[in-house]
């Protein structure tokens, strides 16, 4: 594999790192970098199936350049001592509580690991000053935003869902931090991250799980949504050219420091409605031999309603990230979703 950042000898903190990004970012990390050390950090929560997470932290813990730390991010003393052992040049903040409809009726778990989690982070890089802070912020934050594509520059001052909120949170107080303490922060905002070993709760593979077992699938809003799906490959190195770039420190005209301070889009900029979307997952779900050929879809299919804290459209306006980076998320719908697909296969027999 090229090489497209180099990360020699250097010690880098993953937070959420048995999750779907946080894992699959170590994962690449630790294999293009052997003399870089990988310090992932997570709770290893029971918000979604345990079994996955442990199925990507022991893929993880084969590769000699790993070190795992279990912990809270909610634990100021936890994190000051991660900070304080290892001494990170880099810091990918990706643990958080993730999921819109679940923000909705559990609302403590995203206070306490989304501000109060990513306060503590703030924290530590204050007293340890890190070359750069990168943070998961979501296309979540634009709302009911009317204008598409979805452009850093937008207003985004109007979350529909808890979830949203604390996400532009996180953006609000890493400025203020760069602004203060003059920390190199960059947050991206993930746009529908799917793929294999990604997370159960994500429309593709909760649709997959319903079928198996023969339930019927809700489509939102009728079938009348858009969903700009960006595949996991696609994230991850996106993350990493992000990573190796930290935005430039600078004094203004009074003397003080320019907050060093940037957010990306990082998404596919082709958004697939949800119908397309499920034909194209049933056609590859059958390609792959998780469902039999002559499997009745349209008696497993429903059309519902649109549910609160959802939005119509998500579609990501990349200028940004192609100007600095050179790099664009290019992979398509189909092969993305066959990938799944095969490994769903294999992981669930």
């Amino acid at each position: 594999m090229n090489k497209i950042v180099d990360f020699s000898a250097k010690t880098i903190l993953v937070t959420g790192a048995t999750g779907f990004i946080g894992a699959n970012l170590a994962k690449r990390l630790c294999e293009e970098n052997p003399d870089a050390k990988i310090i992932g950090f997570d709770s290893i929560n029971d918000y979604y199936d345990t079994h996955l997470k442990e199925y990507r932290l022991g893929q993880l813990s084969k590769l000699p350049n790993f070190e795992f730390v279990k912990g809270n991010l909610a634990d100021k003393t936890v994190v000051n001592g991660l900070f304080e052992k290892y001494h990170p040049n880099i810091v990918v903040n990706l643990a958080a509580q993730a999921g819109v409809r679940y923000s909705i009726d559990h609302p403590d778990a995203y206070i306490e690991s989304n501000l109060i989690g990513f306060y503590n982070i703030l924290e530590a890089c204050r007293h340890y000053q890190p070359e750069h802070l990168v943070y998961a912020s979501s296309s979540s934050v634009y709302g009911g935003n009317k204008k598409i594509p979805f452009a850093v520059e937008d207003k985004v001052d109007n979350p529909v869902s808890l979830y949203a909120a604390t996400k532009k949170s996180n953006e609000l107080l890493a400025h203020a931090y760069s602004k203060l303490y003059n920390i190199p922060s960059t947050g991206l905002r993930f746009f529908t991250v799917y793929g294999p070993a990604g997370r159960p709760d994500m429309a593709y593979f909760g649709f997959t799980n319903k079928l198996i077992k023969g339930d019927t699938i809700e489509i939102y809003n009728f079938g009348n949504c858009k969903r700009d799906f960006t595949y996991i490959d696609d994230i991850v190195e996106g993350v990493m050219r992000v990573m190796a770039k930290a935005p430039e420190k600078k004094q203004g005209e009074d003397g003080l420091p320019l907050p060093p301070y940037k957010v990306y889009n990082i998404g596919n900029s082709n958004p697939e409605n949800l119908l397309d979307f499920v034909q194209i997952l049933q056609e590859e779900l059958i390609r792959a031999k998780v469902l039999p050929d002559d499997y009745d879809f349209e008696a497993h299919k429903k059309l519902v309603p649109m549910q609160p804290g959802d939005v119509p459209i998500t579609y990501a306006d990349t200028s940004a990230l192609e100007n600095d980076f050179g790099f664009k998320p290019h992979t398509s719908l189909r092969d993305g979703l066959r990938k799944f697909a095969e490994w769903y296969k294999a992981y669930y027999g």
